[in-house]
């Protein structure tokens, strides 16, 4: 059993919307946290749920696939499950979770780690408050509480994704089969030396900020190569002050961004940066303040949905690699509370959060076919 051949014009346009949802599965219901939330009963009653899904939300510049494929992905499964007169042990939910991009709040409620107390937290940076975003979708921050689950409501959780990078097509490969999701450390660090004539000054006397900001970019790079888990770690915001051709920097701020699939690796790297950083203090005459900034901790993949992944590729006659995911997805926070899985599919020249994002139609059908076989065989494996 196969799912149908579907269209990028499908999930660009026609699946967006809770109609879609409710015609797959004649069920759907918005939790506290603006989930939308569409079930197909299975045969056993109360037994725990197979779920698969994503978010439609997106960046300013986003394009087609991040999100989208794989919420029509789960619309697909059922609607083939539907056709062909099939109903499986487990119910089968698509979840649309809400703001995946900005403040995974949708996938951190179903997984109990959204912070309640602190709605600061969640509050976009223009327009409403997160409260008022809300309810504008049918939720209630009140009872966010009330769209937690866990292992006897979700039996796994497996999503289908655009990989985001240039992995499988660099190594033709069809499937993707994912290890698990990188964990981060965010750092912001800020350099203070003194700012002063860049004429009159002598090199000698300088407490030269930028060259400590270098000599900080230089070593976050060394401890990254020098792990054998082949971490990434990554400046990518840097403010130079007061920022005038003819003026030493007096002071400078910078991030550092450090993900891992081991949190034992992500500890010893935060850990080698605040040494380095101190001696870098010390060698340039600056002070050096390290702010952490965020601490997400990794979720591995579980060994049966990646076992199961791996059949159904043979089955299949896909070819597959193992990879991390090495960005945030809902997975992630899903792999906290019950089985997760996930399966990426190719990204032209591994470009994503991009209108020039582009996955193929055929590349999309079979993700979608293993996603299909791995629902169906993993609910032969999960007691009910």
């Amino acid at each position: 059993m196969r799912c149908r051949h579907v269209k990028p014009d499908d999930w660009q346009a026609g699946y967006r919307g809770r109609r879609g949802m409710v015609c797959a599965a004649r069920s759907a219901i918005t939790d506290a946290a603006g989930n939308m939330i569409a079930t197909y009963a299975g045969k056993v009653k109360q037994a725990p749920a197979l779920c698969t899904g994503s978010h439609i939300d997106t960046m300013a510049s986003g394009g087609w696939f991040d999100g989208v494929l794989r919420v029509l992905a789960g619309i697909e499964v059922v609607r083939t499950l539907r056709e062909n007169n099939l109903q499986l042990n487990h119910p089968i939910q698509v979840i649309v979770f809400s703001d995946e991009e900005i403040t995974m709040i949708g996938c951190q409620a179903i997984a109990g780690t959204v912070l309640q107390q602190s709605p600061e937290r969640y509050q976009p940076k223009v327009g409403d408050s997160s409260q008022t975003c809300l309810e504008m979708v049918g939720g209630n921050w009140e009872k966010l509480a009330t769209a937690k689950c866990d292992r006897s409501d979700i039996a796994a959780f497996v999503e289908l994704h655009v990989e985001q990078g240039a992995v499988l097509e660099s190594t033709s490969k069809d499937i993707g089969v994912v290890l698990g999701v990188v964990g981060m450390r965010r750092q912001l660090i800020t350099i203070t030396g003194q700012a002063n004539h860049a004429g009159t000054t002598p090199m000698s006397m300088r407490p030269y900020a930028l060259v400590a900001a270098a000599q900080v970019v230089l070593a976050v790079r060394n401890i990254a190569l020098r792990m054998p888990s082949q971490p990434v770690a990554t400046v990518g915001y840097l403010e130079v002050s007061p920022n005038a051709v003819n003026i030493i920097p007096g002071k400078v701020e910078l991030s550092v961004d450090i993900r891992d699939l081991s949190q034992a690796c992500l500890d010893e790297m935060v850990k080698q940066l605040s040494q380095e950083v101190q001696a870098i203090a010390t060698d340039t005459n600056t002070q050096i303040a390290l702010a952490p900034q965020l601490c997400v901790e990794p979720t591995l993949a579980a060994q049966k949905v990646q076992t199961t992944i791996k059949s159904v590729c043979e089955q299949l006659g896909l070819s597959y690699c193992q990879l991390p995911s090495r960005a945030g997805h809902d997975a992630l926070e899903m792999g906290r509370i019950t089985d997760m899985g996930m399966i990426f599919v190719p990204s032209q020249a591994g470009v994503s959060h991009s209108e020039s994002e582009y996955t193929s139609p055929q590349q999309c059908t079979q993700g979608v076919n293993v996603l299909l076989q791995t629902l169906m065989e993993l609910d032969q494996l999960y007691p009910v």
